[in-house]
């Protein structure tokens, strides 16, 4: 058998004639092939669908796993000068000698025929699409080795398929090299020398290979594409390898089977890779005669494979293939499951052939193979529970194509599958499931299936869903996600009625939770009006409210609305809601009033949408809020005579205020009608009341002994008030609590409350206890404070009485007031002290407590005496008498001195006392008794001195150790304490000169001393020369006797010339082994004398010495070190053989022994560039060796010399307390930092870790995290500055004072800008800042650097108020036009922060505020210049006659959070005037003789009709005011004085402005309402008038009250204006009005019926 080489050469020699004749057909089957592979495809990228087609159908040996890999590589390994090459490897079987006959053919594929086989290629070219992009492609398999040319054979003239045999450019070797040298080599490689052009195609191709291209292959499972350079820095192309798996096979047989794939692709860029399964459905079809066609006449059955991707689908680029033809076509149907048929393809293979019937053959099955899937999938997972189904339910065609066949197939799968039970109802929750056509299901509202699973959670059975005449739709489809879904099977949602039908069914209200409950009422009022409202859930019981016996029970809307139980209530506060449950059961609901649960209330209260329900409750179940004091106004009015009652009440307003339930104003409002119960059980409820305590409790019986204004007329209360109650509210009351309640309320009065009689008080005449004490200072305190005049004869009495105790040197006693002295806590101690010397009545502070200090003022009324200075003249005068009548002993002085001590301590001046008492002669010395002045406190500082000197030392000896714990008061006296300098003062008290003889050294070394630093010295000199003070070698002596020895003679005597040097060590050489020694003192003298000459030109010891050596070389140049001098000048080479000699006299010969000079020598060159690693290297050196003797330590001087920046840093030379060591494991760079430059030192550098931290680098990173800090700045990499940031961060690095505090705000990656904290934010909500901060949160995404700002930085976290009015400043002077969402935006911010401060800051900043000027934006205007329309009708006089804006800004709509009210009282706090204030009126009517008739207010139709209207809006309307608002609103139509004229009054206002200028308005009304003087004019109407007259004046009427009152509310004043106007029309007729509040949904409560009552109370 021939070998594979052969077989090329006999192929070359009869098939293309290669040393034979010219073929004749050459040139045409050349012109074939090139036509062939050039036109065949669109695009050159079909080449690799091409390939993997071939490996597809390749054979492979059994328990291989076919695999297919491209390898592109920008190595010429062929050496055709390719600038890349790409290599395909395959492991199939390999080329077979018909192969390579084949490929050296043309139309001769082995594959022709055998599509049964499971062949997908059809074309016949597939391997030479190659030379599209290659010229030259190589085969290596089964031992062949050869070349193909596009370029025409030069022996044959035919190019393509003329083959060549090949022995290198490539090798085997060379493609191994490639391939990786420890992986086996594929069979079969293919070389692709890539043509210059085709490089990037090629590059972008294998970088874009879809992963799913191995979806529908049955051989290849594995596909990988990977670049291969010597510099992986220079790879482009996305390397991607993926690996397909069949899972597991379902279900098989005859027709179909079903399996699960799994496709996994790991690329370059995603370490962790990505995998996806799809459940795969294979099913088999006859092929109908009339679909067959001329290339699949020998295919009897059609196999549709059907792909539905589980996870999210596996791709690279932006499309998404949908049919596959084995191979992805660029088809995208817009499906979600995957299509797969043996589809005749279009000749560029993009798409199929749409109009070709076999590929409509394939597209009619489709349907059908889709629905058994489906159904497969939903049905046939018995074991699976129901939410696991609905994402099968995502493989619906929902969404339709841009192919009209496809939209057929989607409209076919529709119509088969709405006829299928295949939607699971509810009853699938019970376990077995149950399937439905999608006709027969319904939905129900996604808020009404969460109230049915929580209700399930809590174990209500709610499992009949269904028989309420449709089967319910399971949970886990009904979602809002599926609603195309279920749009495309037609699912439609119940009918109203149903949930009506669910509610009464089931035990939804009382069986549920709270939460559950509320989300029920929720559901309610979110979809009354649109679903609900006119249902049978009208008459369903879904209310709860507490009855009289605490229990719950329910009612429905229609009983609530028509108050069948009683008035349904709700408290208005959420704090108020078991109180008034709880109270109203202690009344035993005697007001006819039923709350909500607690538990509901509290659940609402929590809701988020708790607005929604409560406006549902009031206005369609006519459930109201109450609050604590509509309550109590209720209830006290049915009351009666009844006692028990009455005290009840009185302990429920006590309870009701203290817990601040109820406002001080609405209790004294309410106790004005309180009934009271006096001594005898009687109800008084008058409002004229004098009441006293009960005496057994009262204050003014123990200090007066009895009623002091019975006369008066004052009564006792009754002592049922004193007893303590408990009630069903939980609520315990001691009775003087309810008493101090009382008095402040009801004017029940006790002490210190009651007036003072003018009469003396017996109980004064003797001492008081300390009760009544207080007692009576309260009284006196009471009547300062409300400035009640003090009658005489009582506060006489009270100042001469002995009542007052007071302590004497100790002892107690009682004193008047006049004669007491208070005892003050900042001096008190100085009177205690004081006493010493004389007795003071100081208050008994001991015995009253520290509440005495409360009563200065008061003690001072009544005579106490305060004064400090008093007390200290006091006592010094006291000491000073007893001086001067004699000597003090010890005792007193230092009696006096701890007073003084006592003084400093409590901060109280001592320095008049101090000066009355530091001239006296008092002080016992050595020289007598004298003034503290000049006296001298003896310590260890004076053991010398007194050696010379005589000075007046304090009698220690008298006095004590004692004295010395008073130096400091000493001091103060004038006393001297140490020495100091007090050199004069020894040479003023200098001894005899017969005393000076022998001085100890330190004595004359003072004397020296006080010749150099006193001020006169001469008589210390004198007396001193003549003594025998100086100790010498003979004796003591005097100065005059003695001599001064000088050691610099000796040394300059003592230098050697260099032949003494050569001749001393030429002695030592040749005495060396004789008998002969050096004496002792001449070998100490030679090592110690500067006999040796250095290279420094001076004479050192030999032990000062170093001989130079070859190892010195390099440390020498950064050092200056004592080389003896070996010049020719000096000692020359020659003393380089006496390196024994000098090491025996202590010359350092060997380097480790002179390495400790180098400490002190060190001098480092002024230019770095001369510092060489190896001179830095070899200082390490002798570092290592000086530290390996653990007790050396370097020298103070070394670490100054090593201080200077020498090291090489990433960022320039460093000092080494500047340098930092990188440590590989971090998390950074060497270039982040002063990292020291390994690359400059080399890797040796690291084995220095030891020394380089013993000079001070920083070896670990965390700790040198300031030196990391202070560099950053030189950074402006983004990636680099934010890894720095998180590593400061991780170590919770704080800066320090040398820390430049900065931050980097990038622009891209690598510009930017670093700025200061201050001109940082963290946040910026509203966005109003981007140009005056930046807004760090824009630029660093990752959360935990934010903190780190805000902490290391401190930057803060929102522009502050600050910042905000900078910002308005700013925009005041730019002239900047606001947009409506920045004048939202900052005034929210205002109103979120008010407070009387800020606002006092805003007035003060703010000088112009926004207004409203149309389509130009809001702009700003001076504050003076702007006005606050309280007035609408002056309002709009003044809009129509300016051309300027003169209002305020305010936003429209309203916005929750920024309420107008809130606005508007900001705005007039920071100076901006109302305009009803503002105007100057001038009644131009009145001025021209109008005459005014005053009316009564209801004959102008403002009476109860009216005002009833009112309220009824105000409380039903959309503003649902509470009824202490309401009241307050209609106030000023009770106080109205009306006017009538026979003419329209004319007004003129006029408004004065800033500039000066007037601006001037007139107004002609039928009605106008003057506000601010409660007045109303209005023209008489003629009776007779037309229907027209009438209605105008109804408008003018009803516009002037509504906007008089609802001002603040301009979006309803149309609307009370409208219902006015009517009502009038109607001229309030009192039944007529009824209907139309009715028809309006508006009524009026209890409290406003009382107050109408009140207010009319004859109609």
């Amino acid at each position: 058998m021939a070998t594979s080489k052969e077989h090329i050469e006999l192929i070359r020699k009869t098939k293309f004639s290669i040393g034979g004749e010219p073929n004749p057909l050459t040139e045409d089957l050349h012109q074939a092939v090139r036509n062939l592979s050039a036109e065949l495809y669109a695009k050159d990228v079909h080449f690799l669908m091409e390939l993997i087609q071939n490996a597809e159908d390749n054979e492979y040996f059994e328990g291989v796993d076919p695999s297919l890999e491209f390898v592109i590589t920008s190595q010429d390994i062929t050496a055709t000068g390719a600038p890349a090459t790409l290599l395909i490897f395959n492991n199939e079987k390999g080329f077979s000698s018909r192969n390579i006959d084949s490929i050296c053919s043309v139309g001769r594929s082995t594959k022709k025929g055998n599509r049964r086989r499971g062949y997908i290629g059809e074309k016949g070219i597939g391997f030479k699409s190659v030379f599209l992009i290659s010229a030259q492609p190589y085969i290596f398999s089964n031992g062949y080795q050869i070349r193909f040319n596009e370029a025409p054979c030069s022996h044959c003239g035919l190019g393509y398929i003329v083959p060549e045999w090949i022995d290198e450019n490539p090798t085997l070797d060379d493609i191994i090299k490639v391939y990786g040298l420890s992986s086996v080599l594929p069979t079969t490689v293919i070389v692709l020398p890539l043509k210059p052009d085709k490089v990037k195609p090629v590059k972008q191709q294998l970088s874009s290979i879809e992963p799913e291209v191995l979806l529908f292959l049955s051989k290849i499972k594995h596909l990988s594409v990977r670049e291969d350079n010597e510099d992986p820095r220079l790879n482009t192309v996305s390397g991607i390898a993926i690996t397909s798996e069949t899972n597991f096979v379902t279900r098989k047989n005859i027709d179909a089977e079903s399996y699960t794939l799994i496709l996994s692709a790991e690329e370059n860029s995603d370490k962790l890779g990505n995998e996806c399964s799809y459940h795969i459905w294979k099913q088999k079809f006859p092929v109908r005669p009339e679909n067959k066609v001329e290339r699949r006449m020998d295919v009897e059955e059609l196999v549709i494979t059907l792909a539905f991707p589980n996870q999210e689908r596996l791709q690279r680029g932006m499309k998404l293939p949908g049919v596959y033809a084995f191979l992805p076509t660029e088809m995208v149907t817009n499906f979600p499951f995957i299509i797969q048929g043996d589809f005749v393809l279009s000749s560029s293979r993009e798409t199929i052939l749409l109009d070709n019937k076999w590929n409509q053959g394939i597209l009619d099955y489709v349907p059908s193979a889709f629905v058994n899937a489906f159904i497969s999938l939903v049905k046939m997972t018995d074991e699976a529970p129901v939410s696991s189904l609905r994402r099968m339910f995502n493989f619906l065609p929902v969404n339709s194509s841009v192919y009209k066949n496809f939209n057929a197939l989607r409209e076919a799968i529709r119509s088969t599958l709405v006829d299928e039970d295949i939607l699971p109802s509810d009853e699938s929750c019970t376990g077995q499931k149950f399937f439905h056509k999608p006709s027969e299901v319904g939905r129900i509202m996604p808020a009404f299936w969460d109230i049915v699973e929580k209700a399930r959670k809590e174990g209500l059975d709610l499992y009949n869903l269904s028989s309420h005449g449709i089967y319910i739709l399971h949970s886990s489809f009904d979602m809002n996600e599926y609603d195309n879904i279920l749009n495309f099977l037609g699912v439609e949602p119940v009918d109203n009625g149903w949930y009506a039908k669910c509610i009464k069914s089931s035990n939804l209200v009382l069986g549920v939770s709270e939460g559950v409950y509320l989300d029920l009422l929720l559901f309610l009022a979110e979809n009354w009006n649109n679903i609900l409202h006119g249902t049978k859930i009208m008459k369903v019981p879904i209310l709860k409210y507490v009855d009289h016996s605490g229990c719950v029970s329910l009612c429905s809307i229609t009983e609530s609305t028509q108050r069948s139980p009683g008035t349904i209530c709700r408290s208005g506060q959420f704090r108020h809601i078991s109180w008034l449950i709880d109270w109203n059961r202690e009344f035993n609901g005697v007001a006819n009033r039923f709350f909500l649960p607690k538990s509901t209330q509290n659940a609402i209260y929590s809701s988020l949408k708790k607005e929604t329900i409560l406006h549902w409750l009031q206005n369609q179940a006519q459930v109201f809020a109450l609050s604590v004091n509509n309550y109590a106004t209720a209830v006290v009015d049915l009351i009666g005579g009844n006692p028990k009652l009455a005290i009840t009440y009185s302990h429920f307003l006590y309870h009701s205020f203290l817990k601040e339930f109820v406002t001080r104003a609405e209790v004294d409002h309410l106790c004005c009608k309180l009934p009271l119960v006096d001594n005898y059980g009687n109800v008084c409820a008058s409002t004229n009341r004098k009441i006293l305590v009960p005496a057994n409790r009262s204050k003014w019986n123990s200090l007066v002994g009895s009623n002091p204004l019975k006369a008066e007329g004052y009564i006792e209360l009754g002592e049922e008030y004193l007893h303590p109650r408990t009630f069903a509210a939980g609520q315990f009351t001691h009775g003087e609590k309810l008493l101090e309640f009382l008095g402040s309320h009801v004017a029940v009065l006790d002490i210190p409350s009651l007036p003072p009689p003018n009469a003396a008080i017996p109980a004064v005449s003797s001492p008081l206890t300390k009760e009544n004490t207080f007692l009576l200072l309260d009284w006196i305190q009471s009547m300062k404070k409300t400035k009640t005049p003090i009658p005489e004869r009582f506060l006489t009495s009270i100042k001469d009485g002995n009542w007052l105790r007071v302590t004497i040197n100790g002892f107690s006693g009682y004193k008047s007031p006049v004669q007491s002295f208070f005892y003050s806590f900042s001096f008190g101690n100085v009177l205690q002290n004081g006493s010493v010397f004389v007795d003071i009545p100081l208050i008994d502070q001991s015995f009253y407590g520290e509440r005495i200090s409360n009563y200065r003022e008061e003690l001072k009324t009544i005579g106490v005496m305060f004064e400090y200075g008093e007390a200290c003249q006091f006592i010094g005068d006291h000491f000073m008498r007893l001086a001067s009548s004699s000597t003090l002993n010890k005792d007193r002085v230092l009696s006096i001195l701890g007073l003084i001590k006592y003084l400093r301590i409590k901060c109280l001046p001592p320095d008049e006392f101090i000066c009355s008492i530091k001239e006296g002669s008092w002080l016992k010395t050595s020289h007598g008794y004298r003034s503290p002045v000049g006296a001298v406190l003896f310590d260890d500082e004076w053991k010398t001195a007194i050696q010379l000197s005589d000075v007046p030392l304090i009698d220690q000896a008298f006095y004590g150790d004692e004295i010395l714990g008073f130096k400091d008061e000493l001091r103060l006296l004038g006393v001297i304490v140490g020495f100091g300098r007090c050199h004069q003062l020894v040479i003023e008290n200098l001894k005899q000169s017969s005393h000076l003889n022998s001085l100890k050294a330190d004595a004359f070394i003072l004397s020296l001393d006080c010749m150099r630093c006193a001020k006169s010295s001469s008589r210390l000199v004198s007396t001193l020369r003549d003594a025998k003070c100086l100790k010498t070698n003979h004796g003591y002596k005097p100065p005059s006797e003695c001599f001064l020895f000088d050691q610099e003679q000796l040394a300059s005597s003592s230098s050697v010339t260099k032949e003494n040097a050569f001749s001393l060590l030429s002695c030592y050489r040749q005495l060396k082994g004789t008998s002969y020694k050096f004496p002792p003192d001449l070998q100490k003298c030679i090592r110690e004398v500067k006999c040796l000459r250095t290279r420094l030109g001076d004479f050192r010891s030999p032990k000062e010495c170093i001989i130079f050596g070859p190892e010195w070389e390099t440390i020498s140049s950064i050092s200056i070190l004592p080389f003896i001098d070996d010049s020719d000048n000096y000692y020359g080479k020659d003393i380089h053989e006496y390196k024994k000699e000098l090491k025996s006299i202590g010359v350092a010969v060997k380097f480790v022994k002179g390495v400790s000079f180098l400490p002190s020598c060190l001098c480092f060159p002024r230019s770095t560039d001369s510092i060489t690693p190896r001179i830095v290297l070899s200082l390490l050196q002798c570092l290592r060796i000086l530290l390996e003797d653990k007790n050396y330590n370097l020298p103070e001087e070394f670490f100054s010399k090593v201080s200077k920046n020498w090291l090489k840093t990433y960022v320039g030379y460093m000092s080494p307390g500047d340098c930092l060591f990188f440590n590989e494991e971090s998390d950074l760079k060497p270039t982040d930092g002063p990292f020291i430059d390994e690359g400059f030192y080399g890797s040796e550098i690291r084995t220095y870790r030891k020394e380089l931290s013993s000079i001070g680098v920083t070896i670990d990173a965390e700790k040198g995290s300031t030196l990391l800090a202070r560099h950053l700045h030189m950074h402006s990499e983004f990636a680099t500055i934010i890894r720095i940031y998180e590593f400061l961060e991780k170590v919770k690095w704080s800066p320090d004072k040398e820390a430049k505090r900065l931050i980097w705000i990038p622009k891209g990656n690598r510009t930017g800008r670093w700025v200061e904290p201050d001109e940082c934010v963290l946040h910026d909500k509203d966005g109003l800042f981007g140009l005056q901060f930046n807004v760090l949160e824009k630029r660093y995404k990752n959360k935990v650097l934010l903190k780190f700002f805000s902490g290391a930085f401190g930057v803060k976290s929102n522009p502050s108020l600050d910042d905000y009015c900078k910002l308005w400043k700013g925009w005041e002077t730019s002239g900047h036009r606001l947009s409506h969402d920045e004048c939202c935006a900052f005034w929210r911010f205002v109103v979120r922060h008010k407070g009387l401060k800020k606002e006092q800051m805003l007035s003060e900043c703010l000088e112009k505020v926004p207004v409203y000027s149309g389509l130009d934006g809001i702009m700003l205007f001076d504050k003076n210049d702007v006005f606050i329309a309280d007035d609408l009708h002056l309002k709009e006089l003044f809009v129509q006659s300016s051309s300027c804006p003169l209002f305020v800004w305010y936003p429209q709509p309203s916005s929750p959070l920024l309420p107008r009210t809130m606005l508007f009282e900001l705005y007039t706090k920071i100076g901006v005037r109302v305009i009803s204030k503002s105007v100057q009126k001038k009644e131009l009517s009145l001025t021209n003789g109008l005459e005014l008739k005053k009316i009564n207010p209801g004959d102008a139709m403002i009476g109860k009709g009216l005002l009833r209207l009112i309220l009824g809006f105000l409380a039903c309307s959309s503003m649902i005011l509470e009824a202490d608002r309401r009241l307050e609103a209609v106030q000023p139509l009770l106080n109205l004085t009306v006017s009538e004229t026979s003419e329209p009054v004319e007004v003129g206002f006029t408004l004065l402005l800033s500039s000066g200028q007037p601006h001037e308005v007139r107004a002609s009304r039928m009605v106008r309402w003057d506000k601010a003087s409660s007045k109303v004019f209005i023209q008489k109407m003629d009776e007779s008038a037309g229907e027209k007259d009438r209605l105008e004046y109804a408008t003018y009427f009803s516009e002037t009250i509504a906007e008089g009152l609802l001002w603040e509310k301009e979006d309803q004043i149309s609307s009370l204006s409208e219902l006015i106007k009517l009502a009038f029309i109607l001229k309030f007729d009192e039944d007529a009005v009824g209907f139309l509040m009715k028809s309006k949904n508006l009524q009026v409560f209890v409290e406003d019926e009382e107050f109408l009552s009140a207010a009319f109370p004859n109609k």
